[in-house]
Protein backbone atom coordinates (compact mmCIF):
# COMPACT_ATOMS: atom_id res chain seq x y z
CA UNK A 1 0.00 0.00 0.00
CA UNK A 2 1.47 3.36 -1.00
CA UNK A 3 1.50 6.41 1.25
CA UNK A 4 -1.19 8.08 -0.82
CA UNK A 5 -3.70 5.26 -0.57
CA UNK A 6 -6.63 5.55 1.78
CA UNK A 7 -6.88 2.42 3.96
CA UNK A 8 -10.66 2.77 3.90
CA UNK A 9 -10.63 2.43 0.13
CA UNK A 10 -9.45 -1.15 0.52
CA UNK A 11 -12.42 -2.08 2.66
CA UNK A 12 -15.21 -3.70 0.60
CA UNK A 13 -17.94 -1.54 2.13
CA UNK A 14 -19.68 -0.51 -1.09
CA UNK A 15 -20.09 -4.10 -2.37
CA UNK A 16 -21.52 -5.11 1.01
CA UNK A 17 -24.09 -2.32 0.83
CA UNK A 18 -24.99 -3.19 -2.77
CA UNK A 19 -25.48 -6.83 -1.80
CA UNK A 20 -27.65 -5.76 1.14
CA UNK A 21 -29.84 -3.61 -1.13
CA UNK A 22 -30.23 -6.45 -3.63
CA UNK A 23 -31.13 -8.86 -0.81
CA UNK A 24 -33.73 -6.44 0.52
CA UNK A 25 -35.33 -6.11 -2.92
CA UNK A 26 -35.49 -9.89 -3.24
CA UNK A 27 -37.07 -10.15 0.19
CA UNK A 28 -39.70 -7.56 -0.71
CA UNK A 29 -40.50 -9.55 -3.85
CA UNK A 30 -40.89 -12.73 -1.80
CA UNK A 31 -43.19 -10.95 0.63
CA UNK A 32 -45.44 -9.59 -2.13
CA UNK A 33 -45.67 -13.07 -3.72
CA UNK A 34 -46.43 -14.81 -0.43
CA UNK A 35 -49.99 -16.15 -0.31
CA UNK A 36 -49.83 -16.11 3.48
CA UNK A 37 -48.88 -12.44 3.51
CA UNK A 38 -51.57 -11.56 0.96
CA UNK A 39 -54.27 -13.36 2.95
CA UNK A 40 -53.20 -11.55 6.13
CA UNK A 41 -53.09 -8.22 4.30
CA UNK A 42 -56.67 -8.69 3.06
CA UNK A 43 -57.95 -9.45 6.56
CA UNK A 44 -56.05 -6.62 8.22
CA UNK A 45 -56.93 -4.26 5.36
CA UNK A 46 -60.63 -4.95 5.92
CA UNK A 47 -60.35 -4.02 9.60
CA UNK A 48 -58.26 -0.96 8.77
CA UNK A 49 -61.08 0.14 6.47
CA UNK A 50 -63.57 -0.46 9.28
CA UNK A 51 -61.41 1.54 11.68
CA UNK A 52 -61.32 4.47 9.26
CA UNK A 53 -64.87 4.37 7.90
CA UNK A 54 -66.79 1.92 10.11
CA UNK A 55 -68.93 4.53 11.83
CA UNK A 56 -69.77 6.13 8.49
CA UNK A 57 -70.93 2.89 6.83
CA UNK A 58 -72.59 1.33 9.91
CA UNK A 59 -76.38 1.10 9.52
CA UNK A 60 -76.98 2.42 13.06
CA UNK A 61 -75.18 4.57 15.58
CA UNK A 62 -73.04 2.31 17.81
CA UNK A 63 -74.38 4.19 20.84
CA UNK A 64 -78.10 4.34 19.91
CA UNK A 65 -80.25 2.29 22.28
CA UNK A 66 -83.67 0.77 21.60
CA UNK A 67 -85.25 -0.58 24.76
CA UNK A 68 -87.95 -2.52 22.89
CA UNK A 69 -85.33 -4.38 20.84
CA UNK A 70 -83.08 -5.69 23.61
CA UNK A 71 -81.24 -8.92 22.80
CA UNK A 72 -83.00 -9.45 19.48
CA UNK A 73 -81.49 -12.35 17.51
CA UNK A 74 -79.74 -11.70 14.18
CA UNK A 75 -82.24 -10.68 11.51
CA UNK A 76 -82.61 -8.62 8.34
CA UNK A 77 -82.89 -5.44 10.40
CA UNK A 78 -79.98 -6.26 12.72
CA UNK A 79 -77.51 -8.60 11.00
CA UNK A 80 -75.64 -9.41 14.22
CA UNK A 81 -78.63 -8.90 16.51
CA UNK A 82 -78.82 -6.39 19.36
CA UNK A 83 -77.23 -6.26 22.80
CA UNK A 84 -78.72 -5.89 26.28
CA UNK A 85 -79.43 -2.18 25.68
CA UNK A 86 -80.88 -2.64 22.20
CA UNK A 87 -77.74 -1.39 20.42
CA UNK A 88 -76.97 -2.84 17.00
CA UNK A 89 -74.11 -5.35 17.42
CA UNK A 90 -73.04 -5.15 13.77
CA UNK A 91 -72.61 -1.37 14.01
CA UNK A 92 -70.70 -1.69 17.28
CA UNK A 93 -68.36 -4.32 15.85
CA UNK A 94 -67.56 -2.07 12.88
CA UNK A 95 -67.06 0.97 15.11
CA UNK A 96 -65.03 -1.01 17.66
CA UNK A 97 -62.28 -1.60 15.13
CA UNK A 98 -61.13 2.02 15.49
CA UNK A 99 -60.22 1.88 19.19
CA UNK A 100 -58.37 -1.42 19.10
CA UNK A 101 -56.50 -0.58 15.89
CA UNK A 102 -55.36 2.83 17.14
CA UNK A 103 -54.35 1.60 20.60
CA UNK A 104 -52.65 -1.61 19.43
CA UNK A 105 -50.66 0.06 16.64
CA UNK A 106 -49.62 2.96 18.87
CA UNK A 107 -48.62 0.64 21.73
CA UNK A 108 -46.62 -1.60 19.40
CA UNK A 109 -44.93 1.42 17.84
CA UNK A 110 -43.92 2.72 21.29
CA UNK A 111 -42.57 -0.69 22.23
CA UNK A 112 -40.69 -1.05 18.94
CA UNK A 113 -39.01 2.36 19.23
CA UNK A 114 -37.98 1.75 22.84
CA UNK A 115 -36.95 -1.85 22.26
CA UNK A 116 -34.98 -1.06 19.10
CA UNK A 117 -33.10 1.72 20.87
CA UNK A 118 -32.28 -0.52 23.83
CA UNK A 119 -31.23 -3.37 21.56
CA UNK A 120 -28.94 -1.11 19.52
CA UNK A 121 -27.27 0.29 22.64
CA UNK A 122 -26.73 -3.05 24.37
CA UNK A 123 -25.62 -4.87 21.23
CA UNK A 124 -23.21 -2.14 20.12
CA UNK A 125 -21.52 -1.23 23.39
CA UNK A 126 -21.55 -4.62 25.15
CA UNK A 127 -19.62 -4.67 28.45
CA UNK A 128 -21.14 -3.24 31.68
CA UNK A 129 -23.86 -1.32 29.82
CA UNK A 130 -25.05 -4.53 28.17
CA UNK A 131 -24.90 -6.46 31.45
CA UNK A 132 -26.94 -3.93 33.45
CA UNK A 133 -29.61 -3.35 30.82
CA UNK A 134 -29.87 -7.07 30.02
CA UNK A 135 -30.56 -7.87 33.68
CA UNK A 136 -33.36 -5.26 33.72
CA UNK A 137 -34.76 -6.75 30.51
CA UNK A 138 -34.70 -10.24 32.02
CA UNK A 139 -36.62 -8.95 35.06
CA UNK A 140 -39.38 -7.59 32.81
CA UNK A 141 -39.53 -10.81 30.80
CA UNK A 142 -40.16 -12.84 33.96
CA UNK A 143 -43.79 -11.66 34.12
CA UNK A 144 -46.48 -12.30 31.46
CA UNK A 145 -47.53 -9.25 29.45
CA UNK A 146 -51.16 -9.24 30.59
CA UNK A 147 -50.29 -9.76 34.26
CA UNK A 148 -47.74 -6.94 34.25
CA UNK A 149 -50.11 -4.64 32.37
CA UNK A 150 -52.92 -5.49 34.80
CA UNK A 151 -50.75 -4.70 37.83
CA UNK A 152 -49.82 -1.27 36.46
CA UNK A 153 -53.26 -0.31 35.16
CA UNK A 154 -54.93 -1.21 38.44
CA UNK A 155 -52.72 1.39 40.13
CA UNK A 156 -53.47 4.19 37.63
CA UNK A 157 -56.58 5.52 35.95
CA UNK A 158 -57.32 3.44 32.84
CA UNK A 159 -57.33 5.38 29.56
CA UNK A 160 -56.17 4.88 26.00
CA UNK A 161 -52.96 6.78 26.71
CA UNK A 162 -52.06 4.69 29.76
CA UNK A 163 -52.86 1.43 27.94
CA UNK A 164 -50.62 2.48 25.03
CA UNK A 165 -47.77 3.42 27.36
CA UNK A 166 -48.03 0.31 29.53
CA UNK A 167 -48.25 -2.16 26.63
CA UNK A 168 -45.42 -0.36 24.84
CA UNK A 169 -43.12 -0.46 27.87
CA UNK A 170 -43.93 -4.12 28.50
CA UNK A 171 -43.15 -5.06 24.88
CA UNK A 172 -39.89 -3.07 24.73
CA UNK A 173 -37.69 -5.67 26.52
CA UNK A 174 -38.92 -8.47 24.24
CA UNK A 175 -38.13 -6.45 21.13
CA UNK A 176 -34.81 -5.31 22.61
CA UNK A 177 -33.61 -8.90 22.94
CA UNK A 178 -34.32 -9.64 19.27
CA UNK A 179 -32.68 -6.42 18.07
CA UNK A 180 -29.63 -7.00 20.29
CA UNK A 181 -29.05 -10.41 18.72
CA UNK A 182 -29.21 -8.88 15.23
CA UNK A 183 -26.85 -6.04 16.21
CA UNK A 184 -24.29 -8.49 17.60
CA UNK A 185 -24.11 -10.11 14.18
CA UNK A 186 -23.68 -6.76 12.42
CA UNK A 187 -21.25 -4.93 14.68
CA UNK A 188 -18.23 -6.98 13.56
CA UNK A 189 -18.77 -6.50 9.82
CA UNK A 190 -16.46 -4.37 7.68
CA UNK A 191 -18.83 -1.45 7.10
CA UNK A 192 -19.07 -0.91 10.88
CA UNK A 193 -15.30 -1.11 11.21
CA UNK A 194 -14.96 1.38 8.36
CA UNK A 195 -17.27 3.78 10.18
CA UNK A 196 -15.13 3.44 13.31
CA UNK A 197 -11.97 4.16 11.28
CA UNK A 198 -13.64 7.32 9.97
CA UNK A 199 -14.11 8.32 13.64
CA UNK A 200 -17.89 8.38 13.27
CA UNK A 201 -19.79 8.86 16.52
CA UNK A 202 -21.54 5.90 18.11
CA UNK A 203 -25.11 7.26 17.59
CA UNK A 204 -24.45 7.63 13.85
CA UNK A 205 -22.99 4.12 13.59
CA UNK A 206 -25.93 2.61 15.48
CA UNK A 207 -28.77 4.48 13.78
CA UNK A 208 -27.18 5.40 10.45
CA UNK A 209 -25.18 2.27 9.65
CA UNK A 210 -26.45 -0.69 11.69
CA UNK A 211 -30.18 0.10 12.01
CA UNK A 212 -30.94 -0.03 8.25
CA UNK A 213 -29.40 -3.51 8.15
CA UNK A 214 -31.49 -4.86 11.04
CA UNK A 215 -34.82 -3.44 9.89
CA UNK A 216 -36.00 -6.87 8.71
CA UNK A 217 -36.09 -8.46 12.19
CA UNK A 218 -37.45 -5.19 13.61
CA UNK A 219 -40.33 -5.26 11.11
CA UNK A 220 -41.07 -8.91 11.83
CA UNK A 221 -40.98 -8.25 15.57
CA UNK A 222 -43.34 -5.27 15.15
CA UNK A 223 -45.86 -7.43 13.30
CA UNK A 224 -45.65 -10.27 15.81
CA UNK A 225 -46.03 -7.90 18.77
CA UNK A 226 -48.99 -6.22 17.08
CA UNK A 227 -50.91 -9.49 17.25
CA UNK A 228 -50.03 -9.87 20.93
CA UNK A 229 -51.01 -6.23 21.56
CA UNK A 230 -54.48 -6.74 20.07
CA UNK A 231 -55.09 -9.76 22.28
CA UNK A 232 -53.60 -8.07 25.37
CA UNK A 233 -55.69 -4.91 24.93
CA UNK A 234 -58.87 -6.91 24.42
CA UNK A 235 -58.03 -8.94 27.55
CA UNK A 236 -57.38 -5.83 29.64
CA UNK A 237 -60.66 -4.31 28.43
CA UNK A 238 -62.46 -7.53 29.36
CA UNK A 239 -60.94 -7.29 32.84
CA UNK A 240 -62.13 -3.69 33.18
CA UNK A 241 -58.74 -1.92 33.16
CA UNK A 242 -58.38 -1.26 29.43
CA UNK A 243 -60.58 0.80 27.13
CA UNK A 244 -63.61 1.87 29.13
CA UNK A 245 -67.36 1.76 28.35
CA UNK A 246 -69.37 3.09 26.59
CA UNK A 247 -66.71 2.77 23.87
CA UNK A 248 -67.67 0.00 21.41
CA UNK A 249 -64.41 -1.82 22.06
CA UNK A 250 -64.55 -5.52 21.28
CA UNK A 251 -63.14 -6.55 24.66
CA UNK A 252 -65.69 -4.35 26.42
CA UNK A 253 -68.52 -5.92 24.39
CA UNK A 254 -67.42 -9.44 25.36
CA UNK A 255 -67.16 -8.38 29.03
CA UNK A 256 -70.64 -6.83 29.04
CA UNK A 257 -72.40 -9.82 27.49
CA UNK A 258 -70.56 -13.09 28.19
CA UNK A 259 -72.96 -13.89 31.04
CA UNK A 260 -75.84 -13.97 28.53
CA UNK A 261 -74.34 -17.08 26.91
CA UNK A 262 -76.03 -19.20 29.57
CA UNK A 263 -79.41 -17.91 28.42
CA UNK A 264 -78.76 -18.65 24.75
CA UNK A 265 -78.12 -15.03 23.69
CA UNK A 266 -74.75 -15.74 22.08
CA UNK A 267 -74.57 -13.04 19.40
CA UNK A 268 -73.47 -10.01 21.51
CA UNK A 269 -70.44 -12.05 22.66
CA UNK A 270 -69.57 -14.27 19.70
CA UNK A 271 -69.40 -11.58 17.01
CA UNK A 272 -66.97 -9.22 18.78
CA UNK A 273 -64.93 -12.24 19.92
CA UNK A 274 -64.79 -13.44 16.30
CA UNK A 275 -63.65 -9.95 15.26
CA UNK A 276 -60.75 -10.14 17.75
CA UNK A 277 -59.80 -13.61 16.54
CA UNK A 278 -59.93 -12.66 12.85
CA UNK A 279 -57.75 -9.57 13.34
CA UNK A 280 -55.17 -11.51 15.35
CA UNK A 281 -55.14 -14.26 12.70
CA UNK A 282 -54.67 -11.67 9.96
CA UNK A 283 -51.75 -10.04 11.76
CA UNK A 284 -50.16 -13.44 12.44
CA UNK A 285 -50.44 -14.32 8.74
CA UNK A 286 -48.65 -11.07 7.92
CA UNK A 287 -45.93 -11.96 10.42
CA UNK A 288 -45.56 -15.47 8.99
CA UNK A 289 -45.23 -14.13 5.46
CA UNK A 290 -42.57 -11.63 6.52
CA UNK A 291 -40.68 -14.23 8.56
CA UNK A 292 -40.52 -16.76 5.73
CA UNK A 293 -39.33 -14.10 3.28
CA UNK A 294 -36.66 -12.64 5.54
CA UNK A 295 -35.30 -16.03 6.63
CA UNK A 296 -34.41 -17.06 3.07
Amino acid sequence: MTATQDPLALTPVAPQRDEARIARREQIGLVLRSKTFIAGALIVGFWVFCAAFGRAVAPYSPFATEILAKLDAPSGDHWFGTDNLGRDVFSRVLAGARDIMIVSVAATLVGTILGTTIGLVTGFFRGPIDDVISRIVDAFLALPVVVLGLLVLVAVEPSQATVILVIGVVFAPIIARTVRAAVLAERELEYVEAARLRNERAPYIMFGEILPNVLAPVLVEFTVRLGYAIFAIATLSFLGVGIQPPAPDWGVQVFEHYTFLNGGEWWPTVFPAAAIASLVIGVNLLADGLTHAFER
